[in-house]
């Protein structure tokens, strides 16, 4: 069963996670990114991305999961989106697939925390179940 509506799928730390495909640019392999002093450990740093300075929302810290152990510290690849003007990577393990999937709201009384907060739904995907993640708010928590 499908909603019509296409889903990035990717991985973090281990977890299957799916963003709106028409929330997301682009995806990239992450080049070098430059440390942001002052920032939160949930953002890596900067980095140039199509002649354009992006941040790079290091995920697997704000989902509080295990690294992916990239060289960087987290994954390597980045779904890209902009967000009331600024360009932002938001890094992943592995990039999967497109694919047209059923979401459904998250099941009442699950417990969403942290940056789990950025949940919006699940599906169910090939052998396990998926988050769905808004990425606005998981850019919001990111900074928070």
């Amino acid at each position: 069963m499908s909603d019509g509506r296409l889903h990035l799928v990717a991985h973090v730390g281990g977890r299957g996670i799916l963003f709106d495909a028409s929330e997301v640019d682009s995806v990239v392999d992450l080049p070098a990114v430059v440390p942001a002093p002052g920032a939160p450990a949930t953002i890596r740093g900067l980095a140039a991305l199509r002649s354009r300075v992006a941040t790079v929302i290091e995920t697997h810290r704000v989902l509080g999961l295990p690294c992916g152990g990239g060289e960087q510290g987290g994954g390597t690849r980045g779904v890209v989106t902009m967000i009331d003007g600024h360009l932002y990577a938001v890094a992943v393990d592995t990039l999967e697939d497109v694919a047209e999937l059923a979401v459904c709201p998250a099941p009442a009384g699950m417990a969403l925390e942290g940056g789990w907060a950025a949940v919006c739904g699940v599906a169910e995907g090939d052998d396990e179940t998926l988050m769905m993640l808004d990425l606005r708010r998981l850019v919001e928590l990111a900074g928070d």
